[in-house]
């Protein structure tokens, strides 16, 4: 990735600064949101709304408000089952479950806390969700995790996923959003709550068990008795996440070697290797944040780690170290619609649009369909329910897949079947995920990838997530002609909210950020190295000419949006990053 490394990458956390989580938690509990201050609103991009105390974009009110939110939105639908909660380990997780539940509580919902107050990873959550609606009409289920995902230590998070089991489309956040801000507007007037203590004590709080309902459910997802009987030594590093005490019960109940690296759970999170950029992410796919398990990788025949919320993966192979997620992407698919046989003959292949065109190459040999949506793991739900999807995956190291059966598993990512996955391949093929990769190289060619940052105005990020076909002149892109140009998601037809180019061997896509002053374009060439820099310089220059002409001269800025173009820039701010 093109960007500035800090010095501090790769390094122990703890060599420097730790979080104040005493003060991050008061700060949770004292600072008020300002509503007239865009930052501060209530905001869901790619997993729900994302931010921290200190700066007053996760605060006790914007939790009360958005779970009251919620309580409205499901009166709306008539969703009356019960709401599966689940929490991840970062500070934040504990205050914002304790003021959700007293808005759930004062509300009549019928809430579903883990046993024990076990941590609870996304797929969990989802496949509970999935398990009591199964054969249902009505009385439905629904789910909220409380999670930033793989975000620093003082990052607060809570997503809504609603009875599909999946992320809440932009239809639902939207709404959410709508009366959430409403409220914190009207100073919180008109919430429902109760005392924290009252409302664990209300009889619509009940307990249930998610780890032992996923762990049990596994088998029907990964054929342990191939992995069990192989004896491969495999290594797990929950990166402090909520699966900290899964991937013992794992190892117990299907009898395979599984050694967890470290069980340790600590809200500052300085036991982990600092990010690219210095700061502590618990980022499975970041070599610089999995230096621990990277360093282990002799040890083990196969190793993984996942993030907080374990619904990303990382996994690390003694053949080439830490895969980068696209490269593991497309092996298991390659793997998966080769040893399903139960899987219908029409599930098609669900990826991101700035995922590895390598996946692409391998669909096609495999005479599967491509689907190909915007970003944002809400594209795959509707395929995953039905089966029309046997995988669904994002660049970022998200994904999930089908039963062995070919029925649903879960609508959410799952960063630990995912894993696990790695075991299965390796156990059955005799080579780990690194070197089945090689192989799809010399049979497909050899991709080499980058993605890079460039400074934009909010107005110049307005015309390119509205930007048309028609508004790009040049006919070739580094030397080759260029045969589509998208706007649109070739799957869905939904706005991708930006550009994406392509060519025979090559595409990039050029997308804003929903949070920063710059775009980010993403890049890849099956010519090497030389043509993929070639790429990135010509894609800047796409961009530089549509910012001009809009504009009316160079460099300059384009007025902001109207009309119908507003569907298009709503596809990047609701999206955010992926996660």
């Amino acid at each position: 990735m093109s960007t500035t490394l800090s010095p501090l990458a790769g390094k122990p956390a703890a060599a420097g600064e730790r979080l104040d989580v005493a003060k991050l938690i008061a700060a949770y509990y004292s600072r008020r949101p300002d509503p007239s201050v865009p930052a501060e609103r209530v905001a869901f991009g790619t997993s729900g709304h994302r931010g921290t105390s200190f700066d007053g974009t996760f605060n006790e009110a914007h939790v009360l408000a958005i779970a009251e939110a919620i309580c409205r939105y499901r009166r709306k639908e008539g969703i009356d089952g019960p709401l599966f909660i689940g929490i991840d380990t970062h500070a934040l997780s504990v205050p914002a479950l304790e003021s959700a539940l007293e808005v759930f509580a004062a509300n009549g919902v019928e809430v579903m806390l883990s046993k024990r107050g076990e941590y609870t990873p996304t797929p969990a959550v989802s496949l509970a969700i999935l398990v009591y609606n199964r054969g249902r009409k009505s009385h439905l289920a629904d789910g909220v995790v409380v999670t930033p995902s793989h975000n620093p230590p003082d990052s607060g998070g809570f997503k809504y996923n609603p009875p599909n089991g999946g992320p809440a489309d932009t239809a639902i956040t939207t709404w959410i959003e709508g009366v959430a801000n409403a409220l914190l507007e009207a100073d919180l007037k008109g919430i429902a709550r109760v005392p924290v203590e009252q409302a664990r004590r209300a009889p619509s709080t009940h307990e249930h068990d998610y780890l032992d309902a996923y762990v049990g459910d596994l088998c029907n997802v990964i054929d342990f008795d191939v992995v069990a009987s192989s004896g491969l030594r495999l290594g797990v590093d929950p990166m402090g996440g909520a699966g900290v005490h899964y991937w013992a019960r794992i190892a117990a109940r299907y009898g395979i070697d599984i050694t967890v690296v470290s069980e340790e759970v600590d809200p500052t999170f300085s036991f982990m290797t600092r990010d690219w950029d210095g700061r502590i992410r618990m980022d499975p796919s970041s070599a610089y944040a999995m230096q621990r398990l990277i360093g282990m990788k002799d040890r083990f025949d196969i190793a993984f780690g996942c993030d907080t919320d374990h619904d990303r993966h990382g996994i690390v192979t003694p053949s080439a170290g830490l895969l980068p997620p696209n490269h593991y992407l497309s092996v298991a698919i390659d793997y998966l619609f080769r040893h399903r046989p139960r899987w219908a003959a029409a599930s098609a292949v669900g990826k991101t649009l700035v995922s590895s065109a390598m996946i692409d190459r391998v669909a096609a040999r495999l005479t599967r369909k491509l689907y190909e949506v915007p970003v944002g793991f809400k594209w795959f739900v509707a395929g995953l329910l039905d089966g029309g999807l046997g995988f669904g995956a994002e660049e970022s190291a998200g994904a999930t897949f089908l039963r062995t059966d070919g029925t649903v598993w879960t609508t959410d990512k799952d960063g630990i079947a995912a894993a696990l996955l790695s075991a299965e391949i390796t156990a059955r093929t005799g080579h780990d995920p690194g070197a089945l990769y090689r192989q799809l190289t010399r049979d497909l060619g050899e991709p080499a990838a980058d993605r890079l940052e460039a400074r934009a105005t909010a107005e110049q990020k307005a015309v390119l997530a509205k930007l048309s076909p028609a508004q790009v002149k040049r006919t070739e892109l580094a030397g080759e002609k260029i045969e589509k140009l998208l706007t649109r998601a070739p799957g869905n037809d939904a706005p991708i909210g930006g550009l994406k180019v392509v060519t025979q061997n090559a595409w990039f896509a050029a997308r804003p950020s929903g949070t920063e002053d710059i775009y980010k374009i993403y890049a890849e060439s099956f010519r090497g190295d030389d043509h993929l820099r070639a790429i990135l310089v010509e894609a800047q220059a796409i961009v530089s000419d549509a910012f001009a002409a809009a504009a009316g001269k160079p460099g300059g800025a384009a007025p902001p949006p109207r009309g119908t173009d507003r569907q298009a820039v709503e596809a990047w701010q609701n999206e955010g990053d992926p996660n």
